[in-house]
């Protein structure tokens, strides 16, 4: 039967592959480059970012999202009612109790980041406080528990920087090669060049697809376990058609923290562009409907 520690070990173990597969391909984009164009520097300077990153990654992705989303500190005395549900929750789960924090923005959603339970932050919109009831807003909170308790908080938090910087080196290494390099480089076979480039193009979509893979199993996951936290699974089933009603994007979104909510941030927001259009590919939630009706099909 799967519990709130079932996936523990196999997340921490993802976050190293995570880590590991960064460091891959930040080492192959910075290989591709300083080869074709012989300046080897590049490949050392590449070696040096992609351990900077992933120590940072790791110590100071949680405070990063935390200002990326704009969350404030919530306490006893301002948020009486949510700081008491994440408190009695965290003891049911055998979890430490999170920093509780607030996001001023009227579009319903929640988000858990932070390294490890010791550190973890449980955060949530005045939107989503406004609409919920409270067995409503527990099962929310139960979900982002169900996150911490699991390690998901860590593997998504650590996605969230280096999918950002894989997008990063990749588009400087490109814009080095096409108008860097010395008089030598242009001795290369031209196939070798556009092996090169190719695969700098494809190193930012290998890790979206990364993060969402992450993203959506867990979802399905922090669901199940939440639900099993509450023995309600009404109550998230609830909040879930809510939170996917309210068709309204939330002010401060980001394509690089959108897999830690609980729902698509980006839900109501008009695809103008062919290149919106595209990224609703990548979408890295499942379909709410789809993880109501399996709610509503458990038995607990």
């Amino acid at each position: 039967m799967t519990t709130l520690y079932t996936h523990q070990g196999s997340n921490i173990a993802k976050t190293w592959f995570l880590m590991a597969m960064f460091f891959v391909l930040v080492m192959a984009v910075g290989y591709a480059v300083a080869w074709y164009m012989q300046t080897p520097a590049l490949l050392y300077i590449a070696v040096i970012f992609a351990l900077v990153m992933n120590v940072g990654s790791y110590w100071f992705s949680d405070k990063i999202v935390l200002k990326m989303t704009h969350a404030k500190l919530a306490t006893l005395e301002t948020n009486r009612e949510l700081y008491n549900i994440v408190e009695n929750l965290a003891i049911t789960a055998g979890l430490p109790m999170p920093k509780v924090y607030i996001v001023e923005d009227p579009s319903p959603n929640a988000f858990a980041t932070g390294r490890n339970p010791e550190h973890a932050v449980v955060a949530v919109t005045t939107g989503l406080l406004q609409i919920l009831e409270k067995n409503e807003l527990e099962g929310v909170v139960a979900h982002e528990m169900a996150h911490i308790g699991n390690r998901d908080i860590l593997v998504m938090t650590v996605a969230v920087v280096l999918a950002g910087f894989i997008a990063i080196i990749s588009d400087i290494m490109l814009r080095s090669m096409i108008w860097g390099g010395n008089g030598n480089s242009k001795d290369r076979h031209p196939a070798f060049l556009v092996i090169a480039i190719v695969g700098i193009i494809l190193a930012p979509i290998a890790a979206q697809l990364i993060k969402m893979t992450v993203s959506r199993k867990r979802e399905y996951l922090a669901d199940a376990t939440g639900a099993l936290l509450t023995r309600y699974p009404e109550g998230l089933a609830s909040a879930l058609e809510k939170i996917s009603g309210h068709a309204q994007p939330m002010k401060h979104a980001s394509n690089a923290t959108a897999h830690l909510f609980i729902s698509d941030p980006f839900q109501g927001a008009p695809k103008k562009s062919m290149m919106q259009k595209i990224g609703g590919l990548f979408q890295t939630h499942p379909p709410a409907q789809d993880r109501i009706a399996v709610l509503r099909n458990m038995d607990v």
